[in-house]
């Protein structure tokens, strides 16, 4: 996931200039498949159907990267969500409100999809909206940014 993070990042440093950019990039694990982002409402049903009862494993991919220097420092945070056992009813309630088909794993913690899950557990619950803010407070403060 660093490496998609990475070349995201690198990407708009191409046009950006000298400043520090963040790149990030997610995708979710269930019983050793990859779920990535659906794109349509078909593939969303699909995979929201396999994760029904199932724990996800969330790796969000970050890299802050110094176009000044050229220098990088990247990171993986992961954060796993336990689903319940929801209908498909559920489902596809879930999938006419909000269209989560952008979303590793049809998943949005941050709107109705919390509904869907019985527990999360991880050391940075924002990586789950694919932005770990306290890795990346961290990476900007060793760059010199002191934040509060």
């Amino acid at each position: 996931m660093q490496y998609l993070a990475r070349r995201k990042a690198r990407a708009v440093a191409a046009k950006a200039g000298n400043a520090l950019i963040i790149g990030s990039d997610q995708l979710a694990t269930c019983k050793g498949r990859v779920l990535s982002k659906p794109g349509n409402h078909e593939r969303a049903r699909e995979q929201l159907q396999s994760m029904r009862g199932q724990s996800l494993l969330f790796h969000t991919g970050l890299c802050l990267f110094n176009s000044a220097t050229g220098e990088d420092t990247t990171e993986c945070v992961e954060y796993r969500v336990y689903f319940r056992q929801y209908s498909d009813p559920e489902i596809e309630r879930y999938l006419d409100a909000e269209t989560p088909y952008d979303c590793a794993g049809s998943f949005k913690s941050e709107q109705l999809g919390i509904t869907l899950v019985e527990k999360m557990e991880g050391p940075d619950p924002s990586a789950l909206i694919g932005l770990p803010l306290i890795s990346l407070a961290a990476m900007l403060r060793r760059e010199g940014l002191l934040l509060p």
